[in-house]
């Protein structure tokens, strides 16, 4: 089969191709997993952090992707809740112990031994893959398979972040950064807070309009200020400068949510420090998100599936995983990016 392979950590400023198209075998489906023939893959800006070190991969070489969609195409020993033929979605959860405190309380996506798709196991940027059955998930008729590809990360962790907010119908919410996440989170909160007032933060022209076209009330770069104070934020951006913005634009008592894996260590543009009575003071919290559980990603889709949320997405073939990623580093961003393999 072909995957696009990461051989070990790139500068992307330097290596314009970090990963290598390569032949390899076709994954043999272990006791309880299926083999998935992948047909859209979701490129996010977490694969960057791979690929550049701030979450590095525990071994090489490795097959980045974690919004996954395809078709069972074999069963292995044991499996019980999927057919050949079934259309399913991996997310970034590819497995956990089930076992932990963390698993039991229904917080998987803590647990110690959460692995990773794409970071921990070989994931989608490849025309197969191999998931357990009980963390591959049903994908609603609804979605095309591209479509379906940026719910399960973009639109999951968008829809994790809005429950650790506690946004309440009425309030004032603003996001920072729209890419792939933001963009369906706030299709998101028109659909379940109809009287919420949403206000974008974002540094290109493209991405304002972008967010004023889907009913944000008011957009503007992330050095502005917000005509009202916001109750809650919430980052989707890889860099420090708008959370310190994102701060002093916070109402009193309100939460900033980091939408992050990782943040870049040198932020050249924020050369501001955190100053406790702009940022911190009068009970602002900030609270950082976690991966995804699976229930996050189930919750989603079904709510996704009733309200037509949809994303905007652009394709690409297999082959192009690098110049997509390359246009994320550089801020090119409307919408999801979808690997479609030949």
């Amino acid at each position: 089969m072909k995957a696009m392979i990461l051989n070990n950590i790139r500068d992307l400023t330097i290596n314009k191709e970090p990963l290598e198209l390569v032949e390899i075998p076709v994954p043999v489906p272990k006791e309880g997993e299926l083999l998935v023939k992948i047909s859209a893959c979701g490129v996010c800006h977490t694969e960057l952090d791979e690929i550049e070190g701030r979450t590095p991969p525990p071994y090489f070489p490795i097959i980045p992707g974690h919004q996954v969609v395809g078709r069972v195409e074999k069963l292995g020993g044991g499996t019980k809740s999927f057919k050949i033929g079934d259309r399913v979605g991996i997310a970034w959860i590819f497995s956990a112990c089930g076992k932990c405190k963390f698993c039991l309380g229904g917080n998987e996506n803590l647990c110690y031994d959460f692995k990773a798709t794409g970071r921990d196991a070989n994931g989608g940027y490849a025309e197969y893959m191999t998931v357990r059955e009980d963390f591959a998930n049903c994908i609603p008729e609804v979605f095309s398979d591209a479509e379906a590809a940026p719910l399960l990360c973009a639109g999951a962790i968008g829809y994790r972040s809005i429950k650790l907010s506690g946004l309440k119908d009425g309030q004032n919410l603003g996001l920072t950064g729209f890419g792939a996440s933001a963009h369906l989170a706030l299709k998101m909160v028109r659909y379940r807070f109809p009287h919420v007032q949403v206000f974008v933060f974002a540094r290109s022209d493209q991405e304002r309009d972008f967010a004023r076209e889907l009913g944000a009330v008011w957009a503007g770069d992330t050095i502005d200020d917000a005509p009202e104070k916001l109750d809650c934020i919430i980052d989707t951006t890889p860099v420090w400068k708008p959370i310190v913005e994102a701060l002093r634009n916070l109402e009193k008592g309100g939460r900033l949510v980091i939408n992050a894996i990782r943040k870049e260590s040198v932020d050249k543009e924020c050369l501001l420090e955190l100053d406790y009575p702009a940022h911190l003071w009068l009970e602002k919290e900030i609270k950082s998100v976690a991966n995804v559980a699976r229930s996050d990603v189930r919750e989603f889709l079904q709510l996704a599936a009733e309200a037509g949320i949809k994303p905007e997405v652009h394709e690409y073939n297999l082959e192009e995983a690098n110049r997509a990623l390359l246009e994320i580093k550089d801020k090119k961003i409307r919408g999801a990016k979808v690997l479609i393999p030949n």
